[in-house]
């Protein structure tokens, strides 16, 4: 037991004079003269590489904001403006930072390494973004749709205005005010319906009647209202014809042009007054049922 004791003992003695040691060394003020002006200079290499990245950052925003407004008075596409932004604002921060870094004694060959090797790492890391960005090039090179169009994504059904493409997503405006961010790579991996394309959309409406009513009555009814309808392109012609003889009805389809902003306008108007008509002048407009017959 006195053995174990003494050997303890001396165990602490060598540490207490181990960290005497350590303490003479590093807390005495020749250490810290030396060491003073390494700490002064590092100290004032991080300051001066925040005041340059503050300084550098303004500047890209400003020359973003330049380039912006080139390609918007030389009349480039809103989508080709925002992507070819996205791209110059990465490529100049990836530049400010390796400018950085060399500043700091780190070598252009470490930085090519590394960024070769990385690159390979986030290549396969990121296959679904390289394709998102791939998309974006083709979107803004074949242009299915363009900023301001209203598309539908067959995929996911969803739809609305399209209202910015970056680099890897396209951001959708719905008609309620919601966002949808769609990647790029499911957007020219999909069928997209561009509603608003063309300056004109074709009405193409159907309206069923019972067959006791009185047929060319309705399509009179139908005829007048259409071209009763202001928004409605007359010179293109208008049509009213029986589509289809069903089982409980007879369906009428109506056919005629409006341009693509009144489309829906006029759509909901024309199905409102044919309603209100129809009530007015005795014409029925059937709904599905069934008639029961019990034989004695």
């Amino acid at each position: 037991m006195n053995i174990f004791l003494a050997d303890t003992l001396e165990l602490d003695t060598i540490e207490f004079e181990n960290m005497g040691a350590f303490l003479r060394h590093y807390f005495t003020w020749a250490y810290w003269e030396q060491k003073l002006p390494l700490i002064g200079t590092f100290i004032g290499r991080v300051l001066l590489a925040i005041l340059v990245y503050i300084i550098a950052s303004k500047l890209i925003q400003k020359l973003s904001r330049f380039i912006v407004l080139s390609m918007k008075k030389a009349n480039v596409d809103t989508g080709v403006v925002q992507f070819v932004s996205s791209v110059v604002k990465a490529a100049l921060y990836c530049l400010l930072v390796v400018s950085i870094a060399t500043s700091f004694g780190v070598k252009e060959s470490s930085i090519a390494a590394l960024v070769a090797s990385g690159g390979v790492a986030i290549g396969l890391a990121l296959q679904g973004g390289l394709s998102n960005l791939a998309g974006g090039v083709i979107i803004l090179a074949l242009k299915p749709f363009v900023v301001g169009d209203y598309i539908i994504e067959n995929t996911d059904k969803q739809e609305g205005t399209v209202v910015r493409v970056d680099l890897f997503y396209t951001t959708l405006s719905t008609v309620d005010n919601r966002r949808i961010t769609i990647p790029n790579g499911t957007l020219t991996s999909a069928s997209i319906v561009n509603v608003t394309a063309q300056d004109k959309r074709q009405l193409d409406m159907k309206v069923q009647i019972s067959y006791g009513s009185d047929l060319q009555k309705a399509k009179k009814i139908l005829e007048n209202l259409f071209y009763g309808e202001a928004r409605i392109l007359h010179e293109e012609g208008i049509q009213v014809f029986v589509d289809n003889l069903a089982p409980d009805g007879v369906v009428l389809g109506m056919r005629a042009w409006v341009g693509t902003g009144d489309y829906w306008p006029v759509r909901w108007r024309l199905n409102e007054k044919i309603k209100l008509t129809f009530d007015e002048e005795g014409i029925e407009l059937p709904y599905p049922q069934m008639d029961v017959h019990i034989k004695q």
